[in-house]
């Protein structure tokens, strides 16, 4: 698990889907930053959303986003569950099947959490977790 304090502009949400939207933009720029390219953003499924699917240079990283404002119900990671992982499993051979990509294509689900820092200079806290469903 990579972990990586980041500093971004506070922002009041109204709703949990800005909360959201925000969490996958600072998600998506911190990988960029990493190495990754963006290949699509909300791929949507009758299973599911994929959050952000991306690439490295050797595999497909499908990647689901999750934001806690604080752990009282729960950390993010653990708001990952079995029938989360499910979910994302039929999305990605989903969006395999529509991209035309075939059954030995090299790939990898990941998860990115982004909290509120505890530090006051910084906004929020950036943990990579790769390999998800190993």
């Amino acid at each position: 698990m990579e972990h990586n304090q980041h500093k971004q502009q506070s922002v009041l949400f109204q709703t949990s889907k800005q909360k959201g939207n925000w969490a996958e933009k600072i998600a998506c720029q911190w990988l960029v930053k990493q190495g990754l390219t963006l290949k699509q953003k909300n791929f949507y499924t009758r299973y599911g959303e994929i959050d952000l699917i991306m690439s490295d240079s050797s595999q497909l990283i499908f990647l689901e986003v999750k934001y806690r404002k604080n752990n009282y119900f729960g950390s993010a990671e653990a708001s990952i569950t079995a029938q989360k992982c499910r979910r994302l499993t039929a999305a990605v051979e989903t969006y395999l099947l529509i991209n035309n990509y075939g059954n030995n294509q090299p790939l990898r689900f990941d998860a990115i959490t982004v909290v509120p820092a505890q530090d006051p200079y910084l906004d929020c806290t950036i943990n990579w977790i790769k390999n998800i469903l190993t």
